[in-house]
């Protein structure tokens, strides 16, 4: 079971770092408007060049991979719950490495999650 939630653990971390990879990437490449639709093939090629963005995805597909695994060995129902940690991680990575704020709301909702994991992950197996 500690090897399962291991896996479950190792995807989120894993999520998390290429989402900040890719946030630094888009950072790069510059908001995107409604007037980039009209050149479409310019702006993926834009997105898709930019070198934390190729980075970024070779992390998604190993974090598909622990995911695959872990649900061969948990219930879904237990383990996806546990996939919420990234809604704590990311702000948490984001404010510390790229000094986004988060507002106090957004605290406890966080919080709220913290607790809900909690509880799902003490009904074990």
């Amino acid at each position: 079971m500690l090897k399962s939630l291991a896996l479950v653990f190792a995807n989120v971390l894993i999520g998390a770092s290429g989402q900040l990879m890719l946030k630094v990437g888009m950072t790069q490449v510059g908001r995107i408007g409604a007037e980039h639709t009209s050149h479409p093939v310019e702006t993926l090629l834009r997105i898709f060049t930019t070198s934390l963005i190729l980075m970024a995805l070779p992390l998604y597909g190993g974090a598909l991979i622990l995911w695959l695994v872990a649900i061969s060995r948990l219930d879904l129902s237990f383990a996806y719950p546990l996939l919420a940690l990234a809604f704590v991680l990311n702000p948490l990575l984001a404010r510390l490495l790229l000094g986004e704020g988060i507002p106090w709301e957004r605290w406890v909702g966080i919080l709220v999650i913290c607790v809900c994991v909690v509880i799902v992950s003490r009904t074990g197996r």
